[in-house]
């Protein structure tokens, strides 16, 4: 089974090496790593510790993604796996997430901090509360049994192309989980490791920060829930045809 990683990195000079360090042996054909406009030496680091860089120099998580997805598209691995470029998440953890895909047991694996052992500070106040409220929207609008919006996960390429993601910007993972949801993948949440990532949070690291992105967390599940019926059906086509046309992985390869 063919698996290729995404790092979307903005200005982590300092993370990104001990981030591909961490990566496990064997569990990852390619590792991508997205240099979403960076002013430092993200770009020259990730390749000196033997990354695939890429640019997206329009600045935003979903953008920063949405690159790596196109790059991945001239690769077609079987698996992608989602990770953050601060050290924040555990990269050894990955077997966790890609696992169950290995095994058919599931389709997307998000990496829940809440289910597992997150470091003291590491998940600041407003963040807990953000991803509270937003599982909580989740289950009541899609019967979703979510309980983190975690960046660490691994998805079926074929799957992932299917979902036809659009967000830029901050509502990335969430637009994500809800289009698996509508499309009828087979979710599954393992526990995962959390700690503090090297440098300020980008996101729930200021006041500023934790503002936009709830704001536009909480604007993606409302325009979600508004066009779900619109949505859900072709989603669904669109994985069944993806699923028809793709030819089996070979687990070993």
């Amino acid at each position: 089974m063919k698996t290729l990683a995404i790092i979307p990195a903005f200005n982590e000079a300092q993370a990104i090496g001990p981030v591909l360090g961490a990566l496990p042996d064997g569990w990852v054909d390619e590792v991508v790593v997205v240099n979403n406009a960076s002013t430092d030496a993200t770009k020259a680091n990730a390749r000196a510790a033997g990354a695939t860089v890429v640019d997206e120099p329009q600045q935003g998580y979903g953008a920063a993604c949405l690159r790596g997805i196109a790059y991945a598209e001239t690769r077609q691995p079987d698996v992608v796996v989602f990770l953050d470029g601060d050290y924040s998440d555990h990269p050894e953890e990955l077997p966790r997430l890609v696992e169950p895909i290995a095994a058919d047991e599931a389709d997307f694996v998000v990496g829940s901090r809440i289910r597992g052992d997150a470091e003291p500070g590491a998940l600041l106040p407003q963040a807990q509360v953000g991803n509270r409220f937003a599982c909580s929207l989740m289950a009541r609008l899609w019967g979703a049994d979510y309980t983190d919006l975690g960046p660490f996960r691994a998805i079926r390429f074929r799957d992932l192309l299917a979902l036809d993601m659009q967000d830029e910007t901050f509502g990335w993972t969430i637009e994500m989980q809800i289009r698996a949801l509508e499309a009828g993948l087979r979710v599954e949440e393992v526990p995962v490791s959390y700690r503090r990532g090297i440098g300020p949070s980008k996101i729930t690291g200021t006041l500023s920060g934790t503002v936009k992105a709830s704001a536009k967390i909480l604007w993606t599940i409302g325009r979600m829930a508004a066009t779900t019926h619109r949505r859900a059906p072709r989603l669904r086509e669109r994985v069944d045809r993806a699923r028809t046309d793709a030819p089996t992985p070979n687990p070993g390869g």
